[in-house]
């Protein structure tokens, strides 16, 4: 088993959870603020099976990040790339569902 911990920018978490609950994995996040800008952000936990990595990072690079326009009067404007997060990565010894 494999924890993942996806830190992911608040604007796109909501996207980034569906893309995730959508594919049956089941996630646990909390909100979290840090970065030099202490910008606002989730961690997302994902405990799943070692196989399932490469499936669970192919969903994360596909919805982790966005393109901005920002105008800037009626001809300027600037294109930039935002968003994104960090994925750490760890084994778990154990994992138990407790009774509900």
């Amino acid at each position: 088993m494999k924890m993942l911990m996806a830190v992911i920018h608040s604007f796109e978490a909501e996207m980034v959870l569906d893309a995730l609950i959508a594919e049956g994995y089941s996630v646990t996040f909390m909100e979290s603020r840090g970065g030099m800008l202490r910008q606002s952000q989730l961690a997302m936990f994902i405990a799943i099976e070692e196989e399932k990595v490469p499936s669970v990072m192919k969903i994360l690079k596909e919805t982790c990040s966005s393109d901005v326009s920002i105008h800037s009067g009626e001809k300027a404007s600037t294109s930039a790339k935002i968003g994104g997060g960090v994925v750490f990565t760890w084994d778990l010894s154990s994992m138990e569902r407790l009774p509900v």
